[in-house]
């Protein structure tokens, strides 16, 4: 179980196939306090630490994580958004994030206003997702509120804080992102559909 508050921005220092499985290896100054088989989420995709040599550690991504992820896309030195499971009695500063991405989504639009910036996002609404205005969405496994919900689309306001700690400031028009939608939404919406 996540909060979507990023800890550390990391860089990725190897990629490696192995038969379907990709094995991430990471460089993060967090490295040092993890251990073999803790769970790790790495732009929110929870994953487990297999392997870990200095100020490395390294990840399988496998086939499924692959196919609804953006992580088969990342590429050498790439900065990732980190974030190591919370711990049972911690505060929850951001929501209930869970690790298990939902869908991609490509960001459609980039604004600065005044200081801030405000990015829109656009999803396959066929996958039966949705957001609402003022609800938690996770966008590359930062908790941020949706604003401006739409039926396949929504938008985020970064402040200055998340965007310059976070992978935001590294996003542009055109990349795709991970997107975990608000868990107890998900389960509403699943039941209002067995009511139908």
């Amino acid at each position: 179980m996540f909060t979507g508050i990023i800890e550390n921005l990391a860089s990725v220092n190897k990629l490696e196939k192995d038969g379907s499985n990709l094995h991430i290896t990471v460089q993060s100054s967090l490295t040092k306090e993890l251990k073999i088989d803790q769970s790790i989420a790495h732009n929110g995709v929870c994953m487990t630490v297999v392997n870990i040599e200095g100020d490395t550690y390294t990840v399988t991504a496998i086939q499924e994580t692959l196919d609804k992820t953006n992580i088969g896309s990342l590429t050498k030195n790439q900065l990732i958004n980190l974030e190591r499971a919370m711990k049972l009695g911690d505060r929850l500063d951001g929501h209930i994030v869970q690790g298990h991405v939902d869908q991609v989504a490509n960001c459609i639009n980039v604004v600065e206003e005044n200081g801030s910036w405000v990015f829109t996002f656009e999803y396959d609404k066929n996958l039966n997702n949705i957001t609402i205005e003022k609800g938690s969405i996770t966008v590359n496994g930062v908790s941020l509120t949706v604003v401006n919900s739409q039926l396949n689309q929504f938008s985020v306001a970064i402040i200055p804080y998340t965007y310059n700690n976070t992978i935001f400031k590294t996003l542009k028009i055109g990349d795709k992102v991970n997107l975990e939608f608000d868990v107890i939404g998900k389960y509403v919406k699943r039941l209002n559909d067995l009511r139908i």
